[in-house]
């Protein structure tokens, strides 16, 4: 596969999580946010498993090194989890479009995350990207930070999750040769610690609100989750990890798309200037080193 169609089907999965935002929210009319990503991501897990199967019987190099390749798919699906979570308690005090272009900061976190995990130094655009980023917040909350709600800092928070989750899926997918397994194996641990918490916390459960959550809970688990997410860790495999960042971006103005025609959210002139300036920020990180490195040519 070249880079020009694994950053397709990178786009293709943003696509797909623009709608997801929308149906993640209207979901917990139903459901709790725990219980919620519980099931989906049963869902999505049964949906990928056969295609894991498949994989590692089709493929013509054995795995090796089981054990440390199921530890690292584990740690990849601890943090999934924590971003997920942190995302869906999230849309429970934030708009649908608040949270799809507060996500969508992963892709300024990304490189950041690299360094500390791994030294690897980001080129130099990330620093101004980041402060443009930051005015992107500020505007989006309506010019007072006092006016971001609980629901953006856990969004935000989601977003530094999701970073780790990118990182490590570039670090460790090639080494595996088994992609579809890495997403098998994600969704699995995060289904697992969503039931734990969903046990702990005590959320409600009902035959009433599953099926109240049915449309929702199928498009997450099988399109958003099984489908797109397979995309994300097929796509890493043949691009970097801040390419396929920005592509996977694109969640952020679909999301705002999706949430203007199904819930008739609107952000307002501020809203839309704090939109482009992250927009913005994650088109700097990707061009100017790209430019750059062309003109050097």
């Amino acid at each position: 596969m070249n880079r020009w169609t694994a950053n397709a089907l990178l786009l293709l999965a943003g696509a797909v999580w623009g709608m997801g935002f929308v149906a993640q929210s209207t979901g917990m009319d139903h459901l709790g946010p725990f219980s919620f990503i519980a099931i989906r991501f049963t869902i999505a897990s049964l949906v990928v498993w056969p295609f894991a199967l498949w994989e590692g019987a089709k493929s013509t190099q054995p795995m090796v090194d089981k054990g440390p390749t199921f530890f690292r798919f584990s740690v990849i699906g601890v943090a999934f989890f924590c971003g997920m979570a942190a995302q869906q308690v999230g849309l429970l005090t934030t708009s649908v479009s608040n949270s799809g272009f507060l996500t969508g900061l992963y892709v300024v976190f990304t490189p950041l995350v690299a360094v500390v995990l791994f030294r690897d130094w980001p080129h130099w655009v990330i620093w101004p990207a980041s402060l443009v980023a930051m005015l992107g917040i500020f505007l989006l909350s309506g010019g007072s930070f006092a006016a971001l709600v609980a629901g953006d800092y856990l969004t935000i928070l989601s977003a530094m999750f999701w970073a780790v989750q990118a990182v490590l899926i570039g670090r460790w997918v090639g080494e595996s040769g088994r992609p579809i397994l890495l997403a098998a194996t994600q969704f699995t641990v995060l289904a697992v610690c969503a039931w734990i918490v969903t046990l702990v916390l005590g959320e409600s459960i009902t035959l009433e609100g599953i099926r109240g959550a049915a449309p929702e809970l199928i498009y997450t688990g099988v399109f958003a989750g099984g489908f797109a997410f397979t995309l994300q860790v097929i796509g890493q495999r043949y691009t970097s990890a801040s390419q396929a960042v920005i592509f996977l971006a694109s969640e952020a103005p679909f999301a705002a798309i999706f949430a203007a025609i199904a819930l008739n959210e609107r952000i307002g002139a501020l809203g839309i200037a704090g939109c482009v300036s992250i927009l913005l920020a994650m088109l700097m990180v990707e061009l100017v080193p790209a430019w750059q490195k062309r003109g050097a040519n």
